[in-house]
Parts: C-alpha cells; sequence; structure tokens
C-alpha cells in the first residue's frame, strides 16, 4: 500500500523548471539601440537615434519629394521654353518674337517711362476691383451660408451666370460704365466676384455641426461663437476662394483694358496688335505672366500652409 502511494506521488511530480534564461529578442523596428550604437563606434560612425521602438523621423526640410517637385519645375520650364522656341521657328516673326529677345524687350520696357504709366493705370483699376471682390464676395457669401435656404436658390443662378462668357456684356459694360477706369473696374468685378462668393458659401456650410453643437454647449455668446469657432473654420477656405479671385480680377481687368480703356497694359498689348508692334506685345505678355506666376506661387504656398495648420489643429 505504502509502494503504491509511493509510485503515485512520483508518478504526479511536475517536472523540474529551468533557470530563465534573460535572452535579448530584437524588436520589429529593427536592433536593440545598445547594439546599434556598438555597431556604429566599431564602424567609426557616430551613434544615431532613430526615434521612438527604433521608429526614423522623417525630415521635413528636404528629401526625395522636395528634390523630385523642384526637378519637375525645372524640366516644366525648360519644356515651356523649347515649345516657344520651336513654335516661333514654325511661324516666325510675323506673331512671335524669341525668348531671349523677348525677355531682352522686357528689360527694356521696364526702363520706359510710358511703360510706368499705363502700369500704374492697371495698378489702380485691379486694386479697387480686388477690393470690391474681396469685401463684396466675402460677406454675399457668408450671409447665403448661413441663411440656406437663400444659399440653395443663388447657388444654381450665380452658376449659370458665371458661365456666360463676360466679353459678351461689353457693349452693355461701356453703355453703363463708359471709357474708363470704371468700366476695368466692372470688368475685373464681373470676373472675379461670382468664385468668391460661392467658395465662401461652401465653407460656411460644410462647418461641422459638432463645434457649433459645442459652443451652444459652452454657452458661448454670438459674438465669441464667430471668433472661436466660425473664424477659424471658414478662413482656410475664404482664402482659397480669395486666391482665385485674385487671378480673375487681374485677367478681367486686363480684358477690359483691351475694349473699354485707352491706358493700362491690356491697352498696350491690343495696340501692339493693332499695330503690329509684336515686340512690344510679347514683352507685356512675358510681365505679365511672370507678375500673375509669382503671386500665384505665393498665394497658393500661403493657403497650402492655412489647410495644413486647420488640418493639424482638427478643424
Amino acid at each position: 500500500m505504502s509502494d503504491t502511494n509511493e509510485r503515485r506521488h512520483s508518478g504526479a511530480r511536475a517536472p523540474a523548471r529551468e533557470p530563465a534564461t534573460h535572452e535579448h529578442r530584437p524588436s520589429r523596428g529593427g536592433p536593440h539601440p545598445e547594439v546599434r550604437a556598438q555597431r556604429a563606434s566599431r564602424d567609426g560612425r557616430p551613434p544615431q537615434d532613430d526615434g521612438v521602438h527604433g521608429s526614423r523621423v522623417p525630415s521635413r526640410r528636404s528629401g526625395p519629394g522636395t528634390t523630385s517637385r523642384y526637378l519637375d519645375l525645372v524640366l516644366l520650364f525648360v519644356f515651356l521654353i523649347a515649345a516657344w522656341q520651336a513654335l516661333y521657328a514654325a511661324v516666325g516673326e510675323v506673331a512671335l518674337t524669341p525668348p531671349l529677345v523677348t525677355l531682352r524687350n522686357a528689360g527694356a520696357l521696364l526702363a520706359s517711362p510710358v511703360f510706368w504709366r499705363h502700369l500704374e493705370a492697371t495698378a489702380d483699376a485691379f486694386a479697387v476691383s480686388l477690393v470690391i471682390t474681396a469685401i463684396g464676395g466675402v460677406a454675399a457669401g457668408l450671409a447665403l451660408g448661413f441663411h440656406r435656404f437663400s444659399g440653395l436658390v443663388s447657388e444654381p443662378i450665380l452658376t449659370a451666370v458665371y458661365t456666360l462668357p463676360k466679353v459678351t456684356l461689353y457693349p452693355l459694360v461701356l453703355l453703363v460704365f463708359g471709357l474708363g477706369i470704371s468700366a476695368k473696374i466692372a470688368f475685373g468685378v464681373m470676373h472675379g466676384i461670382i468664385p468668391v462668393i460661392l467658395i465662401t458659401m461652401n465653407a460656411v456650410r460644410n462647418i461641422d455641426p459638432v463645434h457649433l453643437k459645442t459652443a451652444r454647449g459652452l454657452n458661448l455668446t454670438p459674438l465669441q461663437t464667430a471668433a472661436t469657432v466660425l473664424a477659424p473654420a471658414v478662413t482656410p477656405e475664404i482664402f482659397t476662394g480669395l486666391r482665385v479671385g485674385f487671378s480673375l480680377t487681374l485677367l478681367g481687368v486686363i480684358i477690359g483694358e483691351m475694349f473699354a480703356s485707352q491706358r493700362g497694359l491690356g491697352f498696350m498689348i491690343i495696340n501692339g496688335m493693332n499695330t503690329h508692334d509684336v515686340p512690344t506685345m510679347m514683352a507685356v505678355i512675358l510681365l505679365i505672366v511672370a507678375f500673375a506666376v509669382a503671386a500665384g506661387t505665393l498665394l497658393l504656398a500661403a493657403d497650402r500652409r492655412l489647410h495644413r495648420g486647420a488640418r493639424e489643429a482638427g478643424i
């Protein structure tokens, strides 16, 4: 009986545990930082900090994406110059001047007092048009955005009006405003104000209702709600509308000077066409394009920065 109990207890006895070994297992992110430091010192390189859990933090200053973007811009510029030169070789000096000659003529035009008088006339009309477009477009867009029924009714009407060719309204503009700066301002506002209204109206519509409910839950006054909730939410989209309106207003002013003015850069272009002064016409066009591209690039960079800041803030 005792022998049976001894065999039973000996059979139920658990096997002895092996001593635990503190063996290091490499993480998924790569070798342990101490191992990387030892390898770096053995190779004569300074140790690198790859961030938390071996993850490498990307650098914002430069990278393959930035280099590729700059390379694309350079290739685009070279392609445009080559296409310009090829088009000049095809049509000759009757309609175009080559790129280097046009650049030299533009430099000579900048030294001419006559050019600066025309530029001043264009700048005055453009500044007034842009102010009217910005203030009127944003105010109308905010009003239509907050009054939803008015926005739903006016949106298809504004879209249909904007699709009309503005040149067809040239006789009406001349009859109402006459020749001079008023007609140029009218052309500029006609081109730029409707996109600003539509973009601002959609920005107000797209405000997250949760933000407004949170403001009501915090018992914020209408002024506090507008300053802390509405303004940060709609500012990036409003700036996008102003950026679009900037380009279209400039286009409208130039077109207005072609048809309804005796001064300005648009008048210089149409006068060069009428008198077959191709070098002056091409030089003025080059200066306008250079200004538009530079201003558009700066506004686009600011626009992207505003949208990035809004995304990071969770708006």
